[in-house]
């Protein structure tokens, strides 16, 4: 096992670990992971979204990589969502099919193993990466969810009624807790005028919080999993995001002309665990949770052996 892998995955396994501690000893009731989820989901998360985004500068992005990257996992998306039928369920699972953990693994591990240049490289990946996975699937469960709720109600004003849910749909997912404070994070970085001091303090550490709090929240939701039950969907799961989805990269990236350091981060980049980000989604739009949460344990247990193998492989790519 290599022993950069480890050391990234590592910190991971704890704080899972720690949650399930914390689960297990009953400190955190059953009524209070809704409001911690909504801590996350509604304050955290934003507070990251907007402060990353407003960093970003869209003239110094490297998007040949990135549009690799993205073009291969819409494609695993839109798969998945074929297979599955469209519906939320199916639409979380897609997200755990191509949402890698790109922050509290990603950053440390391609630092790493690829120093500066490699983090240039993922930096541009991870600057966009909530911005078309997390609003692209926020989008995605919006319109399921006003499809579930119009056949449940599909004798109450027929074809106006579906079109009353999906314009409700759109809008939610705009005006929500992922994609809005993305935009306007991303449209104020544009003005080149950085954040004050008094403001960007606070958002640092709102942001900082976001990532241990929500693998905390992922052991404790663990410790009352019958992760025996989704052990068989799990693994699949967690195969597709740790190998199929690294493989799609790679092809799809090749064939675009991407070679180099640029082809090595993106593939080791989309052989990364499943992000607490799913598990999140599933929480808040009550599909597939216990399933997601067995998902992200696995996917980040298994990574040990297929995130060293991926960096064992794309190390000779450069």
């Amino acid at each position: 096992m290599d022993s950069l892998v480890l050391s990234s995955l590592l910190p991971v396994v704890l704080l899972i670990a720690a949650g399930y501690f914390t689960g297990r000893q009953g400190w955190v009731g059953a009524a209070a992971v809704k409001d911690l989820s909504n801590l996350i989901f509604l304050l955290l998360a934003p507070a990251l979204l907007f402060r990353t985004m407003s960093l970003v500068r869209v003239e110094t992005l490297q998007f040949k990589p990135v549009a690799a990257y993205f073009a291969a996992t819409v494609l695993i998306f839109v798969l998945s969502l074929l297979l599955r039928g469209f519906n939320r369920t199916s639409a979380v699972l897609a997200l755990a099919n191509t949402f890698s953990n790109t922050v509290m693994i990603g950053l440390p591990l391609v630092g790493l193993a690829f120093g500066e240049a490699g983090m240039v490289v993922l930096l541009t990946l991870v600057s966009l990466h909530s911005l078309v996975l997390m609003t692209g699937a926020t989008v995605v469960l919006e319109l399921a969810t006003a499809r579930e709720h119009a056949r449940s109600h599909a004798s109450h004003g027929g074809h106006r009624a579906m079109l009353r849910a999906v314009a409700r749909a759109l809008r939610n997912a705009i005006i929500h807790p992922v994609p809005l404070p993305i935009m306007a994070g991303l449209l104020y970085g544009q003005t080149g005028w950085g954040l004050p001091e008094l403001i960007d303090k606070p958002l640092a550490m709102l942001g900082q919080a976001f990532s241990p709090l929500a693998l905390v929240m992922v052991g404790i939701t663990l410790a009352w999993t019958r992760v025996g039950e989704h052990l068989r969907g799990a693994l699949v799961q967690s195969l597709v995001k740790n190998l199929v989805h690294p493989v799609a990269v790679a092809a799809v990236a090749w064939l675009m002309g991407v070679r180099g350091l640029p082809l090595a981060v993106m593939v080791l980049t989309a052989a990364l665990p499943i992000g607490a980000n799913v598990f999140l989604f599933s929480q808040r739009y009550r599909s597939a949770e216990a399933l997601t949460t067995a998902s992200v344990v696995v996917s980040t247990l298994l990574g040990l052996g297929t995130v060293s193998l991926t960096l064992v492989l794309v190390r000779g790519w450069y």
